[in-house]
């Protein structure tokens, strides 16, 4: 069975418990893993690609809450494991993996048995928490001007993006007219320079 942190602190049989118990997903770019209002099946364990979990309002604006790579834990899921409420985001595979999936009824044992796996599971919910924070306080109380250019630096390695205004702005979580608006202002500034689904970094 392949590895993940989480399986490597059961001991001897709850690890083989769990092996008997796990379900291989395989994840195509574009897959949709789980929708607002889906009920949570259980504990996805993420052992390669790439997975973005975002918010939908009801206007079409969207948000991305988080990203779960190689290794990780689906947060969400934890949360809706242990509150027994259906999910409010959905997750989108950006880049193709595998992933295991934990059963709920499975969770919920291990969870009560193995005070490694309890401690790494809530250790990984509290991380996420943290971060959700800092998001929650960079889209309140932040310029959109100022979150726009701090997200092109952190990119400037990269020189051209691939990325479509209406995905920037999922990022940052706002309209897509903001983001278009914002970087025409740096386009007239000479900082960047703007393509069909590209953005040039000038400075």
């Amino acid at each position: 069975m392949p590895s993940h942190s989480l399986l490597d602190s059961l001991p001897g049989e709850l690890r083989q418990y769990a092996d008997r118990h796990l379900h291989p997903v395989a994840l195509q770019p574009g897959q949709i893993i789980f929708r607002s209002g889906d009920q949570c099946q259980g504990l996805p364990l993420l052992l390669s690609g790439s997975v973005r979990v975002q918010m939908l309002g009801a206007s079409g604006n969207g948000i991305v809450l988080y990203r779960m790579g190689q290794d990780d834990i689906c947060t969400l899921s934890i949360g809706c494991l242990m509150s027994q409420r259906d999910y409010r985001a959905e997750a989108l595979v950006e880049e193709a993996g595998s992933a295991l999936l934990l059963p709920r009824d499975s969770f919920e044992r291990l969870l009560d048995a193995s005070p490694a796996f309890r401690r790494l599971v809530l250790a990984s919910y509290g991380r996420r928490l943290d971060d959700l924070m800092m998001l929650v306080e960079e889209v309140a109380f932040r310029r959109m001007d100022q979150r726009l250019l701090d997200w092109l630096q952190q990119h400037t390695d990269q020189r051209c993006i691939q990325i479509t205004h209406q995905e920037l702005a999922e990022e940052l979580g706002t309209a897509r007219e903001v983001v278009s608006r914002l970087l025409k202002e740096l386009e007239r500034e000479g900082r960047v320079q703007l393509g069909r689904g590209r953005i040039d970094l000038l400075q």
